[in-house]
């Protein structure tokens, strides 16, 4: 990913926030086949490694987990995001030489892909992802609460991913190369949109 100085997001524990806040990323991987990637929750284990572990699972039939890797996979994570228009620049009634861009935040994570089928461990992993998601219900459903046969027959139709990251790259888009006044513009510009990520955006602009 191309990061120019300015979007560079380096501290670990940020970047590890800002892959939590994804619900779904995408593993990418490099096969004989070609590309392959698929759209997976995923969690965090922090401190298992120097830049943290990643958990999830694919469905058995998936042919992604059959293919060998070739070299590391990525998993990319994306955040907020909202298109820029150059009208709400102030420099645009200065001189006019501005042009449309796109503020994001995105998280790459790289290394290798290891899939397992032990189910101790997949229940592991599959009860993990469902209390960090139903955790914030107010009636929050536990894998606990189906039959034990019946979540050991699921167990049999997935396969287990997990991924110790070695390096990994953030960027954090949200105007800090304009001026004060352009970023003001961006600011209100996304704030008054009938779109809820565009609001979402104006709030991280810097002031």
């Amino acid at each position: 990913m191309y990061v120019p100085p300015a979007f560079r997001e380096d501290d670990l524990p940020t970047l590890h926030a800002l892959m939590r806040e994804t619900r779904l990323a995408n593993l990418v991987t490099a096969t004989d086949e070609g590309l392959m990637a698929t759209p997976l929750p995923l969690f965090l284990a922090p401190d298992e490694g120097p830049c943290g572990t990643l958990y999830g699972h694919l469905a058995r039939a998936n042919p992604q987990w059959k293919q060998q890797s070739l070299g590391e996979a990525m998993v990319l994570f994306t955040g907020s995001e909202a298109y820029v228009s150059p009208s709400w620049y102030a420099s645009k009634e200065e001189h006019g030489k501005v042009v449309p861009t796109w503020n994001y935040i995105a998280v790459h994570a790289y290394g290798p892909a290891e899939f397992f089928d032990d189910a101790d461990r997949l229940l592991e992993v599959v009860t993990r992802l469902t209390d960090l998601h139903e955790g914030r219900r107010t009636a929050p459903w536990a894998v606990a609460d189906a039959p034990v046969d019946f979540i050991r027959a699921q167990l049999r139709g997935i396969v287990g991913l997990r991924l110790p990251i070695t390096r990994i790259q953030g960027k954090r888009k949200m105007s800090q190369n304009r001026s004060a006044e352009d970023r003001a513009g961006v600011a209100t510009g996304l704030a008054t949109s009938d779109r809820n990520s565009d609001r979402e955006v104006a709030a991280l602009i810097p002031t």
